[in-house]
């Protein structure tokens, strides 16, 4: 993987800090963990995972807080979707529909975390 989980880490800090609580390293070593866990301000979270072989899941989780998951991924389990593998569940896991999201993962993650914060500003304006 080209892209580390640490560098994704800075991203999240310095540019979603209003939303950003903290954030975590996941599984593997120190140096090469399996993922990112990013803790928002109202204890949801995402999961960030990337694979060698452009394999990823941004899963927000937040069913403790308001009963929802949103997760973007392309495992090859939607076929009916449009955009196949590339789909995004939308509030719960039956909800599935196209994903458009953008193919390099720094401006994914980016999307990603944009898209949780116009969440979070409208549950809490």
């Amino acid at each position: 993987m080209l892209l580390t989980y640490q560098e994704l880490e800075r991203i999240a800090k310095a540019e979603f800090s209003e939303i950003v609580k903290e954030t975590r390293f996941i599984g593997g070593r120190s140096a090469q963990p399996n993922k990112l866990r990013v803790i928002f301000i109202d204890e949801s979270f995402l999961d960030v995972w990337l694979s060698d072989e452009n394999d990823y899941s941004y899963h927000w989780e937040q069913r403790a807080q308001r009963g929802l998951i949103h997760r973007w991924d392309n495992a090859p389990d939607h076929p009916e979707i449009e955009s196949f593998p590339d789909h995004f569940h939308d509030g719960e896991e039956r909800n599935v529909m196209g994903s458009n999201l953008d193919t390099d993962s720094i401006g994914a993650f980016r999307e990603v975390l944009g898209f949780i914060k116009n969440k979070l500003k409208a549950q809490n304006p």
